[in-house]
């Protein structure tokens, strides 16, 4: 797999930060002594530091020494920091060669490209990854922007497809799929959750139906991207005439599960639009 030798920043060290950065770590995409990660409060950095990698509160550190700098604050945390980071700038010719890589939800890059116009020629780009980036089997979206040149796009997408898939979208669809891949993650967990506890109903033990339930989901996710099927088809394939699985399936639809999902995709994308309007 090929490697990375630039200096890695994350300016905010929280999950999604942790996420992408102990993901290339554990993928040997980068060395340990390449990350710097900066926060407000050392001791939320800890995690960092039990992998090796440096820590520092002064998010400028970050700035100066990083080749390619991670924005991963809040989103009403960034209207601050980008203002600190103007005050304690000083203009170099390294500024052209960094590349900055925003996962903040909602916000976009005009917006941000307007809160670090004191970087010359900067060069951003908006992304949307998601948690399961950690082990390997994440999905990232990516929309350049202005100064972005193919050979940037080309390392981004290297290093962010070693963690799952990248893929360069209009950014006029990040919000959308942020309501499908960015927050599914949860909605599929409640779901394992919920499918573990019909188990132990029925009498199956809590660990056991715990994995039965995750290794299924696995599973069945995997034959939707290795067939090719429609997941329509594939649940056809499971439903034998007034058998087990067509009453299941029929009381998911009394549920109205698919309405559900449908409407939970539809808010998380809304909300996050409004959060990068705040």
């Amino acid at each position: 797999m090929a490697k990375l030798d630039e200096k890695i920043g994350f300016i905010g060290g929280g999950n999604m930060a942790f996420a992408i950065g102990s993901g290339l770590i554990n993928r040997e995409f980068v060395k340990t002594s390449q990350v710097l990660v900066s926060g407000p409060n050392l001791e939320n950095l800890a995690r960092w530091r039990a992998l090796g990698i440096a820590t520092t509160d002064d998010n400028y550190e970050v700035l100066d020494k990083a080749d390619i700098i991670f924005i991963c604050v809040k989103p009403h945390i960034l209207t601050p920091m980008a203002a600190q980071l103007r005050s304690l700038h000083s203009p170099t010719l390294k500024d052209k060669d960094k590349l900055f890589v925003s996962v903040l939800a909602g916000v976009k890059l005009k917006t941000l490209e307007e809160k670090f116009s004191f970087v010359e020629g900067l060069k951003m780009i908006r992304t949307m990854p998601n948690t399961p980036m950690q082990i390997g089997e994440g999905i990232t979206v990516y929309s350049p922007g202005s100064y972005v040149k193919q050979q940037d796009l080309e390392k981004l997408h290297l290093m962010l497809n070693s963690l799952g898939i990248a893929q360069q979208v209009p950014e006029s669809m990040i919000d959308p799929v942020s309501g499908v891949a960015g927050c599914g993650p949860a909605f599929v967990f409640t779901i394992i959750e919920a499918l573990a506890d019909g188990g132990v109903k029925q009498g199956v033990p809590r660990q056991m139906a715990l994995q039965f339930s995750a290794q299924m989901l696995l599973g069945a996710a995997k034959m939707v991207l290795l067939t090719g099927k429609h997941p329509a088809v594939l649940r056809d394939e499971v439903c034998s005439p007034g058998g087990a699985t067509i009453v299941g399936v029929h009381e998911l639809e009394k549920g109205n599960l698919r309405s559900t999902l449908i409407n939970a995709v539809e808010k998380s994308s809304e909300r996050a639009t409004e959060l990068g309007k705040k």
